[in-house]
């Protein structure tokens, strides 16, 4: 397999080298390594310093301390770049409906009956236990009291971005979208040069957002130079509502507005024609895709590879607990790439490396947190995740980038570093307690 020498390093000495039989960079560069055999990565004050073969990282850093991990994967920690965290206290609640039924007639009843700060605390807690065990580094949640999870986000020492919501009616946490902005300004004021916590404006979708509000958005977000975090283009009956209300689709109403832009995370879109997968190219926008909540609410296939061939940047996000019932990026990816294999007829179609660059250099890209995270490159933070593939399911292994999206999941995730402090090893929390945040789901569901 291709080698790679270890990448000129920052100055310094090395406080840690990571050593494994396979160590993928994901950085989607041309001829750079897919894959190092026999690698390591050193890092120190939570920077990744080299990236490589591991003797010549081993003897360039003799001080480190060395972990050496046999049978395992080392790779950059995957980005989550859509959901609804503190759902997964509604995880199973609400089954078998399409989107509309399933938002009008079981979500929003339920959240109006229970959310509030105390479930927003307990549910994001879980979720972010069940996102770190599953290799998730970075996440981006959109959902009421983002003020929490971002509290509980620093606590767990995850990176995150929160987008806090507008929309038109009373909600759990503003009586209409003007207190919204008020409260969410003051969130992103808050962080404003916060390393590890991102604060975007979260209009829910074209149709419950007004135009005056979109355009107070676009305001917002390019004079904070903050990001947009829109549902968009779900399915066809959000299209069928936006032709309704405005005599155009909801892409359209976007670029009239102004709103198409890089900062613009468009989340599932379902339905998009070329002259739009045009329009979004242009732009740079970025797409989200979700493909198990969209085929557990019969949302649609999203048409990635084509919209990959125009040249936009599309990622992986699990959606909340509620639509999905697990946070398993891994998951996530692997179906996005067999979606795609079958919404084209082409075996060939978003292969097992695409899908792995999309769950993390992709998503951080979207994030726009490319330069900081999202693959293992010298001068990046020390985000990394290994994967122990001695279990029976990875035996033999002949590849193990097909072996990571194909038979890996969460539960074959061992460590996780975030800016290099481990916050899974060896299958241990390090930060969670996680007999807390059981007894807390426990609690809710005899609620």
């Amino acid at each position: 397999m291709p080698q790679s020498s270890p990448e000129k390093p920052p100055a310094g000495s090395a406080e840690r080298v990571i050593r494994a039989p396979w160590v993928l960079p994901c950085q989607g560069a041309q001829n750079a390594p897919d894959v190092i055999t026999d690698g390591a990565v050193a890092i120190a004050d939570g920077q990744i310093m080299a990236v490589g073969e591991a003797q010549p990282i081993i003897d360039r850093y003799p001080e480190a301390d060395l972990l050496t991990l046999g049978d395992h994967v080392l790779m950059p920690g995957l980005v989550n770049a859509h959901g609804h965290a503190a759902m997964t206290l509604l995880r199973g609640s609400s089954e078998d409906a399409p989107l509309q039924a399933w938002l009008t007639e079981q979500i929003w009843p339920l959240e109006a009956k229970w959310v509030d700060e105390s479930f927003c605390r307990d549910g994001i807690r879980i979720a972010m236990a069940e996102m770190v065990r599953a290799g998730i580094t970075s996440f981006a949640d959109m959902y009421y009291f983002p003020e929490i999870g971002a509290e509980e986000a620093k606590r767990a020492g995850l990176r995150a971005q929160f987008a806090f919501p507008v929309i038109e009616f009373p909600n759990a946490w503003s009586r209409d979208s003007e207190e919204g902005f008020h409260k969410g300004l003051a969130l992103y004021d808050q962080y404003r040069n916060d390393p590890f916590i991102d604060i975007a404006v979260g209009p829910h979708a074209v149709y419950s957002v007004t135009e005056p509000d979109l355009q107070k958005i676009l305001m917002y977000s390019e004079e904070l130079d903050a990001n947009i975090h829109i549902h968009l283009h779900e399915n066809a009956a959000e299209l069928a509502e936006n032709e309704s209300r405005y005599g155009t689709s909801g892409i359209h109403h976007l670029h009239e507005v102004g709103l198409l832009g890089p900062r613009l995370q468009a989340v599932h879109v379902t339905q998009i024609t070329p002259e739009e997968m045009a329009l979004f190219a242009e732009a740079n926008v970025q797409v989200v895709h979700c493909p198990t909540s969209n085929a557990k609410l019969a949302s649609g296939t999203s048409p990635v590879t084509a919209m990959r061939a125009a040249g936009i940047n599309v990622c992986f996000g699990t959606d909340g607990a509620a639509s999905n019932n697990v946070l398993d990026l891994l998951a996530e990816a692997r179906l996005g790439s067999l979606m795609a294999k079958l919404e084209q007829n082409n075996a060939a179609a978003l292969p097992a490396a695409d899908a792995l660059d999309m769950a993390t250099r992709g998503g951080a890209a979207a994030l726009g947190r490319a330069e900081q995270t999202g693959s293992l490159v010298a001068g990046k933070a020390a985000d990394i995740i290994a994967l122990d593939m001695r279990a029976i399911r990875h035996q033999p292994l002949y590849d193990p980038i097909a072996q990571v999206l194909h038979t890996s999941s969460g539960n074959s995730v061992s460590h996780v570093w975030v800016n290099g402090e481990c916050l899974l090893e060896d299958g241990v929390f390090t930060r969670i307690d996680e007999q807390e945040i059981l007894q807390s789901a426990r609690s809710w569901q005899q609620r």
